[in-house]
């Protein structure tokens, strides 16, 4: 009898939790976030609002023109319109830079690459080309691990050029300087 009334007793033990929701005064997102349940108004208006900027935001990189390209510390951000023009009929050579956004060792190079972009700008080309966006170029080129660093003179792959994974300062200049040796750019 003892126990069946212990057991009986436990569902009081629990602790009555009671959710409340946060209010915000203000008229910023994190007002309209963050308000009372009495506001279903105002929470479809700011997922509308979220929803048109993705799709917006989403269409950026995949226009029919060709010609969104992006330039970030003498890296110019290309795809696969662009590549034709900007890669294989270039009368320099270029360093194609194979990148993911998700890719942790890609933002690590990102700084060391932007350096060689100036440091070489006389002689060579930079150009970075997002993995997920150009699948083509991925495949044609067979690029299987990022990031992927190709150097294309007179619009072909430079034999032995390939270098996967992240890439010192030093070990790029060294890389860099042995290619353009052996190319004969001044």
């Amino acid at each position: 009898m003892e126990t069946t009334t212990t057991m009986a007793s436990t569902s009081n033990l629990l602790p009555n939790f009671q959710i409340r929701p946060a209010i915000f005064s203000g008229t910023g997102a994190a007002s309209l976030l963050f308000s009372p349940p009495s506001s279903n108004s105002k929470k479809k208006l700011l997922f509308r609002r979220q929803q048109s900027i993705n799709r917006s935001f989403l269409n950026l990189g995949s226009r029919s023109s060709g010609r969104l390209s992006i330039t970030c510390g003498g890296v110019t951000e290309i795809g696969e319109a662009q590549f034709s023009d900007v890669v294989l009929k270039s009368d320099r050579p270029v360093l194609v830079e194979f990148v993911a956004t998700w890719c942790g060792p890609c933002r690590l190079i990102s700084p060391v690459i932007e350096w060689a972009a100036k440091e070489y700008e006389e002689h060579l080309l930079v150009v970075k080309i997002d993995h997920d966006s150009n699948p083509q170029l991925i495949g044609e080129y067979k690029v299987y691990g990022l990031p992927a660093l190709i150097i294309f003179k007179n619009g072909k792959e430079i034999p032995e050029s390939r270098r996967e994974g992240a890439i010192t300062k030093a070990k790029i200049k060294e890389y860099i300087d042995a290619f353009l040796e052996s190319v004969s750019v001044p």
